[in-house]
């Protein structure tokens, strides 16, 4: 197993490389010059000559590439043209709010959408099978704009004031404060590895309530997240319920599952013990494709909500030509993508021992 997983990570290198050659190239080719767009009328000839300059964008386009390899290589992803900060700390700043949407989409339409496959699988033509799969294609139809703006005008507008309600945008409640886990764990003055994974997962705002027990701070980000998080897992949940429906009834079909019946186990055993394990290779596939669907497509998410995540600012550093930023975000959720994949190539090998390399 040690071998066939180091296999891979060495896959993984030629793709990663293809991907900087990719993004690098189009940032280049994108009409445009990020010195007239960032600093506008004020952007003369002299004054972005300066500007070329600082940023080694007057240097031979193979010189830039080779710099900026030189560059990942060491860790060191670059720094804005529009903020003259390092796009690592923008990272750390960005990426915990798109990670923890995910991570809430996800468990949203895992939950969901496996409990609706095997309920519309288990009453195979019955009347809940086909409102289930009905609901399921309406989920898949809907854009995440749409649906989006939908749930924000219903729970913020139409049942404002009620229990019910949302909050349509937004991290937290205006005015409350939350404490950095770093000034809580006194690490104020430590600037190392462990200070930025610190600030990571106090950036995720959830997990800061949790870790210090800051029960309103966990509790109103968490209501802050439940309309996005609906939003952006519904087409994955959609997915998830009509794989996992059609993975069952296929294993629900074979000889050691009428076996299992002809014993006198009651159905829902014969599903959860039997039939579901086995049916869990087509699920866990998609499952782990929409992870990383749902790190890179949450740019119209975090934009209708107006959550400052990755791909808000991806959005934002594309329009204004911050090339330092696009390739760092993209770079970055191209990695996610690889080890998600990883993840699910070696967990078919638990789930499956005829899978497992020799």
């Amino acid at each position: 197993m040690a071998s066939y997983i180091a296999r891979r990570l060495l896959i993984t290198i030629p793709v990663l490389f293809g991907v900087v050659v990719l993004v690098f190239a189009v940032t280049r080719i994108l009409p445009g010059d990020p010195c007239r767009i960032l600093l506008g009328e004020r952007a003369t000839a002299a004054a972005c000559n300066v500007f070329d300059h600082a940023h080694g964008l007057d240097r031979p386009i193979p010189e830039q590439f080779v710099t900026y390899l030189g560059d990942v290589s060491r860790g060191d992803l670059g720094t804005s043209f529009q903020t003259s900060r390092p796009v690592s700390a923008l990272l750390i700043e960005r990426l915990p709010m798109t990670l923890e949407l995910s991570i809430f989409a996800l468990l949203f339409a895992t939950i969901v959408g496996i409990t609706l496959g095997v309920i519309s699988a288990y009453r195979r033509n019955s009347l809940i099978d086909v409102v289930t799969m009905a609901f399921a294609n309406l989920g898949v139809s809907i854009p995440v704009f749409v649906l989006g703006l939908l749930l924000a005008f219903a729970f913020a507008i139409l049942l404002k004031g009620t229990t019910l309600a949302l909050p349509p945008s937004g991290r937290l409640t205006p005015g409350l404060s939350i404490v950095p886990l770093a000034v809580r764990w006194g690490l104020q003055n430590d600037h190392g590895p462990l200070r930025a994974a610190v600030d990571f997962l106090s950036n995720m705002y959830t997990v800061n309530g949790l870790l210090s027990a800051q029960w309103n701070v966990f509790l109103d980000a968490f209501r802050h997240l439940i309309l996005p998080a609906i939003a952006l897992g519904t087409i994955p949940l959609a997915i998830i319920a009509r794989i996992t429906r059609s993975s069952l009834l296929d294993v629900l079909g074979l000889d050691y599952v009428r076996t299992a019946r002809a014993k006198g186990l009651t159905d829902r055993r014969v599903v959860q013990r039997h039939a579901l394990p086995n049916a869990m290779l087509p699920m866990v596939t998609v499952i782990g494709l929409q992870i990383g669907g749902l790190l890179s497509g949450a740019v119209l998410t975090e934009t209708i909500f107006n959550l400052p995540g990755v791909g808000a600012a991806t959005y934002d550093a594309i329009t204004s030509h911050d090339f330092a930023v696009v390739e760092g975000f993209v770079l970055v959720i191209a990695l996610a993508f690889l080890v998600i994949n990883l993840i699910v190539d070696v967990s078919y090998a638990y789930l499956d021992p005829r899978l497992r390399p020799a």
